[in-house]
């Protein structure tokens, strides 16, 4: 697999300058706060890559390089401002129903959403805990069949996103899957941002159950219409289908195998503690979840 690997082009030379041109900034200039967190396995992962899925080259462009620029550009547009040193999962819902402010909003969220999936990964095959493994049978009928409609969701994707494993809070021990595009939210108070359709495909008027497509430019006048989200889930586990992150080691058509060595690499001590942080409904403040993240 490895042996494909591309020879990094433009994009990754555009992503070193701007990470560089942040980084020589006199520090009195640089005033924010962000910074790119550890991961669980973070030393082992930046010497090895991520066994049988990242290379080495791979995990260094696909989270060191742009985590890094994501941070980046979150400090220079937050800097000697009240955000300087808001959290990005506090940025990403503060400003989730404010078009004028997209951009913290966009790099907030990725930032957030690329931590959240490379700290769910592991150098080598997890088992799932006994009473995780028995809460996934009973709601999704096997272990096998929520693999093949996790993956299935995610190889359907046309566009980047991720794909998310979600504890149902209103209905104990449902487990939801769905998709956000782009740098969509999966969080219920950033309901307006969480993009799980292909935004090119619907228009203004079309209804997406009990929200609408889209919250930016010409669809930003439904949002005020909407409620904040009926569905109260809280996000466990993610696959970040960006192409940046699979097409360096598995080359142009390589995304389904990529998902299938994804899913040998999950750390599933980690996602059943995210499934065991939160409880329904006595804490519906998403900020006060997953803070053993570090983004939130």
């Amino acid at each position: 697999m490895f042996g494909r690997i591309l020879r990094p082009q433009g994009s990754l030379r555009a992503v070193s300058s701007l990470t560089k041109s942040a980084s020589a900034l006199p520090k009195s200039q640089i005033r924010g706060l962000h910074r790119v967190p550890q991961l669980t396995h973070d030393a082992y992962f930046k010497k090895n890559g991520v066994p049988e899925l990242l290379s080495p080259e791979g995990f260094d462009f696909a989270w060191t390089q742009y985590q890094t620029l994501l941070v980046d550009k979150l400090n220079l547009l937050t800097q000697d401002t009240v955000d300087a040193d808001a959290k990005p999962g506090e940025l990403l819902i503060k400003y989730s129903k404010r078009p004028e402010m997209a951009s913290v909003f966009n790099y907030a969220s990725m930032a957030h959403n690329n931590h959240f999936f490379f700290n769910c990964l592991a150098p080598t095959q997890t088992t799932i805990p006994e009473k995780f493994a028995k809460d996934i049978n009973d709601t999704c009928s096997s272990i096998e069949s929520l693999k093949l409609d996790f993956l299935a969701t995610a190889n359907a994707m046309f566009g980047p996103g991720f794909v998310w494993l979600a504890k149902n809070l209103e209905r104990e021990g449902l487990l939801n899957i769905f998709c956000t595009y782009n740098a969509g939210s999966p969080y219920p108070a950033a309901h307006s941002r969480r993009q799980p359709v292909d935004m090119s495909t619907h228009n203004p008027d079309a209804p997406l159950g009990n929200q609408f497509a889209g919250s930016m430019g010409a669809h930003a006048q439904n949002q005020k219409n909407l409620a904040p989200g009926a569905l109260d889930v809280q996000p466990i586990l993610c696959v970040n289908t960006w192409e940046h992150v699979w097409m360096m080691d598995y080359g142009i058509g390589g995304k389904a195998e990529y998902l299938e060595r994804w899913w040998d690499r999950i750390n599933w001590e980690v996602v059943y503690d995210n499934y065991n942080a939160v409880s329904a409904p006595k804490n519906r403040n998403p900020i006060n979840r997953h803070r053993s993240l570090g983004m939130l």
